[in-house]
């Protein structure tokens, strides 16, 4: 994104208020799961770009050095999408555990509201970073009682 853009005032952050209505004219005019994969597809390109302009694309550095930098930068100090609190790998699985993230923020607890951009963003940055391709899965939501909003990523093989 080419920062030369960015408002002069009101900075480069908005409202997650705003990006709710967003989600919500989407799933309006396209229906549910039509604004599910367009939302995951437009998280997997934003995940892609982060980990290129962290110069990480395709890296042989190690996973939590990775994944520590792609933290950062949607973090807390960075465009607050989400955190990443932790990731692990359990035989072909890379689970990573989020808090506060985008797609949970202000649902009701029993919501069935599903990471959608959020998610898109975790499988593009790791599929950018290890140069693989993933299918992403959601196994845990902060909104149906869990501590985290849970990501599976399982190495697609062709």
């Amino acid at each position: 994104m080419n920062e030369a853009g960015m408002r002069e005032n009101l900075g480069d952050f908005s409202s997650i208020v705003c990006l709710k209505a967003l989600v919500m004219g989407l799933e309006n005019i396209l229906g549910e799961k039509g604004a599910q994969a367009n939302l995951v597809l437009a998280g997997r390109h934003r995940g892609q770009t982060i980990v290129k302009e962290l110069g990480l694309s395709s890296t042989d550095k190690p996973m939590t050095e990775w994944l520590a930098a792609v933290k950062e930068a949607i973090g807390e100090t960075g465009t607050r999408l989400c955190n990443i609190a932790k990731a692990e790998e359990d035989g072909n699985v890379l689970r990573i555990y989020l808090n506060e993230t985008v797609c949970s923020a202000g649902e009701e607890q029993g919501s069935t509201r599903r990471l959608t951009f959020t998610l898109g963003a975790i499988q593009g940055a790791v599929e950018e970073a290890t140069g693989k391709k993933f299918i992403a899965k959601q196994t845990g939501s902060v909104l149906r009682g869990q501590d985290y909003d849970i990501i599976d990523l399982q190495e697609r093989l062709m």
